[in-house]
């Protein structure tokens, strides 16, 4: 029993720590784009960039299925040994991601002005905003086709591919954002296109990889079938409540950003430094999210098709929880000793440093609570239960907001961090008593 437990922790690791490392340079290029800005510009640039990052969210949250669907499916194919199976799932999530990527491009002015309408904040920093959207935007069928193809990388099993597209990403746009700024004149158009640059080399980076280890599954399928590109009815059903489940995380994720920038730019400013910090747990923790994708999918895949919990995964998911668990701990440890130093690493404006000072408390809470939500998505990812994991994320949203409109009034911008704690807590308890009701003999879809 141990050495099957063994068994189970080294394949976990093998699947977490890739994506880990590669995990690490994802905050790492928010926290050079802010502190490029926070070290040679004002409160509004900081304000614009996280004007300008929100309505990236906007868009590409909900485009997130490319990735978590694509994941959930192919691992299950590769289960089954449904090789043919798991190229046809790469051609219908690259080629959706390609058609939804033009459809934002002949929209993107429309979008970004009734964004803009929409969220109260100052002309300036509005036109930082503006500058960064319309130089990132082309970007996006870089940025949609590498979710498609990282999903399809994880459900292969494969998170080495993932990791070195990823670090190249990265490095490239820390790179060649410090090199764009100190050229140009706008900051901000600096540091967007930084991110262009990096976005196209990254799909080359994940082309190459995907030609060179894949030729040989590539070249052993047909490609001529009109019916390989399309979405079938369990891709396209799946990817309905993954889309669904995206507007739960825009209303979070951009209403925190909408709600910090009616208290000014100051606080914005505050607010996005901080959400870098809470995304700074979530990429390492993602880690073991994408091992249980991978794993879940691969041991609960039935011969006949769809999926079912089993022995197997209740064992991943017993070693999956500890590691949660523990790095949980440890980030709100890391938090709690060093909030004051991590924000001084982002910025050298006193003000700022001094206005975030009476949220560090919500650094050190937010890892305990939300360790096993991320791994629980994982899990239900990998198990393509799309219900569920939409129907959680819906109820964390209506938490977030709750809880800011009850408490405002008596707290002031607290109110914010708490509906954001609030959503965190809504998502692991729901999985967590989810997991009981997935019946051994109840074979599971969508």
């Amino acid at each position: 029993m141990i050495s099957q437990y063994a068994s189970y922790n080294r394949s976990v690791l093998q699947l977490a720590v890739p994506s880990i490392l590669a995990n690490i340079t994802i905050p790492l290029v928010g926290i050079v784009d802010v502190a490029i800005l926070g070290h040679i510009s004002n409160a509004a640039a900081v304000g614009g960039i996280a004007i300008g990052t929100m309505l990236f969210d906007l868009l590409y949250w909900n485009f997130g299925f490319l990735r978590v669907g694509t994941s959930g499916l192919t691992a299950q194919a590769v289960g089954r040994g449904e090789h043919e199976e798991t190229v046809r799932l790469l051609r219908q999530s690259v080629l959706t991601a390609f058609i939804a990527a033009a459809g934002i491009w002949l929209l993107q002015w429309l979008f970004v002005t009734i964004v803009l309408w929409c969220v109260p904040c100052s002309d300036e920093v509005a036109a930082f905003a503006r500058d960064y959207f319309y130089v990132r935007i082309w970007a996006a069928p870089a940025t949609l086709a590498l979710m498609a193809l990282k999903g399809w990388f994880i459900g292969m099993q494969n998170t080495v591919a993932p990791m070195i597209t990823d670090i190249v990403v990265n490095v490239v746009n820390m790179v060649a954002s410090i090199v764009a700024v100190r050229y140009l004149d706008n900051p901000i158009m600096g540091v967007a296109l930084g991110t262009l640059i990096a976005q196209y080399t990254g799909l080359l980076t994940a082309g190459l990889i995907l030609a060179i280890k894949y030729r040989k599954l590539l070249a052993q399928t047909a490609w001529s079938k009109l019916k390989d590109y399309l979405p079938d009815r369990s891709f396209f059903m799946l990817n309905i409540r993954l889309f669904e489940r995206s507007l739960g995380f825009m209303v979070v994720y951009v209403g925190y950003t909408y709600i910090a920038s009616l208290y000014g730019d100051e606080e914005l400013a505050v607010s996005n430094i901080l959400m870098k910090f809470f995304m700074l747990f979530s990429y390492f923790i993602d880690g073991f999210a994408y091992a249980g994708e991978a794993l879940a999918g691969k041991l609960g895949a039935k011969p006949d098709g769809g999926w079912s919990r089993n022995a197997e995964v209740d064992k991943v998911v017993g070693v999956l929880f500890v590691w949660a668990i523990g790095i949980g701990l440890l980030f709100s440890a890391f938090y709690y000793g060093g909030a004051n130093w991590l924000v001084g690493l982002i910025t050298t404006d006193a003000a700022l440093r001094l206005a975030a000072t009476p949220y560090y408390i919500w650094l050190a809470l937010m890892p305990i609570v939300s360790a096993l939500a991320f791994m629980w998505d994982g899990v239900y990812i990998g198990a393509t239960d799309g219900l569920s994991v939409r129907n959680c994320m819906l109820w964390a949203a209506a938490a977030f907001a709750l809880s800011y409109v009850c408490c405002y009034t008596l707290i002031g911008i607290q109110a914010l961090y708490l509906g954001y704690f609030m959503h965190l807590l809504v998502r692991t308890i729901y999985l967590t008593a989810r997991w009981p009701k997935m019946a051994f003999s109840k074979k599971h879809t969508i």
